[in-house]
């Protein structure tokens, strides 16, 4: 192996007074390094030049290769160092390892190659180069061939890892079949959802960054990423959801996303004392709709008198705007419903309160005589009476509890009924 470069090893251990294992490892290190210098200055002056062109493979092949190649280099010329370690301690089981460990590398990293390969596929299929021929493809879409390439990729370096280990490609696929079937029962969930993000990039029920909500679960917000297993979800809060994808073949999903309109309904209430007035507002409402330069009028457009509400009279605003962008449209509805306020009050009329009218009676007049004998007499007369009717009260509800009251007590109540009797007589006669 090293004896193309024997002269230059025996001038290093003549000279140098250096091992000769020694000086190969010397020699390969910097060989390795020479060539990694090389490697990097073609990639670093390539590489532009290759981007500048049409051609939308080549860079992606010269971008994909520059950083696995030169860690290639760099493993290469380390197992070849190990190669001379074997030869001058003479160890035998190293040699059948590292040739296993030099094929297992270069697959490894060949894998890594075509990995880097499908994901800048995945972005120039998106976003093709400049004077390109070719029309870009959605982003879904392209998601779903990278990662089928990115399947078929690890697939196959799997195959040939194994097979360079020692493993039959018949005794993997009997063990395939034969195990096929637990495997694919223990994993089911996991083939459902697999199945459920094949179906999702199928369909296209919504696509990256569209805004979905389902009225079957509390799910709503922006889709950040459609995975094989996991849909995740950015809620309005920017809390993440991530969702299996076999839940959305039984979900029902709204997607706001693609609406064409925002719809504008709002119900604007009146007094009852301005109904003559409703018909010339519903009329100027109509027309400052119908002149908005932010509603669509080839949608449908309504103001009318809707009905007797319970506390106003009702009449219903409906339109569509021409953006969906939800802060244009607050801006817009802000603006509609400033206006109808301006109509209502051009015609004397007032936005209505939830609020309910107490009619409460006025005050009542009590005519008498001016005289203050009379008056005082009046005032005596009706204190009396008011006793009378107490008294009478009390003695009926003493003869009520009379099984409850002692004989001290009526007696008590006895003699003040005679008091007030006699009291109303001196009065009779002061009065006469």
């Amino acid at each position: 192996m090293f004896d193309f470069f024997s002269p230059v090893m025996d001038w290093v251990q003549t000279t140098l007074g250096m091992p000769l294992w020694v000086a190969a490892i010397g020699l390969v290190i910097v060989l390795t390094l020479i060539i990694d210098l090389v490697s990097w200055v073609v990639f670093w002056r390539l590489g532009p030049l290759l981007e500048k062109t049409n051609n939308r493979w080549d860079d992606i092949l010269i971008q994909a290769l520059r950083r696995p190649l030169r860690l290639w280099i760099w493993l290469m010329g380390v197992t070849l160092c190990l190669i001379v370690i074997r030869y001058h301690w003479e160890i035998d089981w190293v040699g059948g390892h590292l040739s296993q460990a030099q094929a297992i590398i270069s697959l490894l990293l060949l894998a890594w190659a075509g990995l880097r390969a499908v994901k800048l596929l995945e972005k120039r299929l998106v976003f093709p180069p400049g004077g390109h021929r070719a029309k870009s493809m959605d982003a879904d879409t392209a998601s779903a061939v990278a990662k089928i390439l990115g399947a078929v990729v690890v697939v196959v370096v799997g195959l040939l890892v194994l097979s360079s280990l020692g493993v039959s490609p018949s005794g993997v696929a009997a063990f395939g079949g034969a195990g096929g079937l637990m495997i694919g029962f223990a994993a089911r969930d996991m083939l459902a959802n697999f199945f459920g993000g094949l179906v999702i990039h199928l369909d296209k029920p919504f696509r990256v960054g569209d805004w979905i909500k389902s009225p079957d679960r509390d799910i709503e917000g922006v889709v950040e990423d459609i995975g094989w297993r996991l849909t995740r979800i950015r809620t309005f809060a920017s809390r993440p959801i991530y969702i299996p994808n076999s839940a959305f073949s039984s979900l029902v999903l709204e997607n706001p996303s693609r609406m064409w309109n925002r719809r504008l309904f709002e119900t604007i209430r009146l007094r009852y004392t301005d109904i003559e007035r409703v018909s010339d507002i519903v009329k100027a409402t109509r027309a400052m709709l119908d002149a908005h330069d932010d509603v669509d009028t080839n949608e449908q457009t309504l103001v009318y008198f809707q009905s007797y509400g319970e506390h106003a009279l009702e009449m219903i605003v409906y339109a569509f705007a021409k953006t969906t962008d939800w802060a244009e449209f607050q801006s817009m509805k802000q603006d509609i419903l400033l206006r109808v306020y301006d109509i209502v009050r051009e015609h004397d009329a007032r936005l209505a309160l939830p609020a309910s009218e107490l009619h409460i009676a006025g005050p009542v007049e009590i005519t008498g005589e001016t005289s203050g004998d009379n008056a005082q007499g009046d005032a005596d007369n009706d204190e009396n009476a008011d006793d009378d009717q107490s008294d009478t009260h009390s003695r009926a509800a003493s003869d009520r509890e009379a099984p409850y009251t002692s004989s001290r007590q009526r007696s008590r109540n006895a003699g003040r009924g005679e008091v007030n009797d006699a009291s109303q007589d001196h009065d009779q006669e002061s009065d006469a």
